[in-house]
């Protein structure tokens, strides 16, 4: 079984469904602390006429202390969730795709959910539906697991029976490769060159909100995201590539 892990990102890019799409299980690490610094938790790039259109969904922090992501909750003081709406709909007006996520997007911004997570999971797991990734979702808090740091990763592994542990590259020279050595879980990178697509508003960003993929490109997003060519993506294994 492959396994990965990632923290719940608002509106999340490619990579995020990559990574997913090659595994068994995607472990959301809801019960972890949330980061006292800017985060890619409560934050994302979109794209405008002017370049780069960053959203951040306001949350409680003061005198609130450490929180687990889980705890976190979102701050509906002033009118941003229709600012919001009404940035998305202006920069996409003229994406090919916008109608078929716009109701979406109105139900995004509508809801009025408290907690930060379970806005979220909503934007992830609709995300994944569009995209046809039917990799299963777990939240760390389910698993209980008591563990920390690294340790807390070969846990999950071992708490699901995962024999590979999937991380992007950059990460795993961060990771105590001997621990998940010592449990018999292999620690497999995962090689990352954003997919290049047809884009609104001039020269090419990579990496945007994966909303940018779906309403430029529609039902073509999903072989966007797994085409494997140079300068795409690709994933060092013995094995077929087999995208859930």
């Amino acid at each position: 079984m492959i396994v990965s892990a990632n923290q719940p990102y608002f509106c999340p890019y490619p990579g995020f469904f990559y990574k997913a799409c090659l595994s068994d299980v995607l472990v959301i690490l809801d019960n972890v602390q949330f980061p006292q610094r800017t985060t890619w938790i409560n934050r994302n790039r979109f794209k405008n006429d002017q370049g780069p259109l960053w959203l951040t969904i306001p949350v409680w922090k003061k005198g609130l202390g450490l929180q687990d992501i889980n705890q976190v909750k979102i701050c509906y003081e002033g009118r941003w969730p229709r600012k919001h709406l009404e940035s998305l709909k202006t920069a996409y007006a003229n994406a090919p795709y916008l109608p078929d996520h716009l109701s979406f997007m109105e139900e995004m911004f509508s809801r009025r959910l408290e907690r930060l997570i379970d806005l979220n999971l909503a934007i992830i797991r609709y995300l994944m539906d569009c995209l046809g990734i039917k990799t299963k979702l777990l939240l760390l808090s389910e698993l209980g697991v008591k563990a920390a740091g690294d340790r807390l990763l070969v846990e999950v592994c071992r708490a699901l029976g995962a024999s590979v542990f999937l991380v992007l590259s950059q990460v795993r020279k961060h990771l105590k490769a001997e621990l998940f050595q010592e449990a018999g879980i292999e620690l497999r990178p995962l090689f990352y060159r954003p997919p290049v697509y047809p884009q609104l508003w001039g020269n090419f960003l990579a990496n945007l909100a994966t909303f940018d993929l779906l309403l430029n490109c529609g039902p073509k997003a999903r072989d966007i995201l797994l085409r494997r060519q140079p300068g795409a993506w690709h994933f060092v294994t013995s094995q077929p590539f087999q995208p859930k």
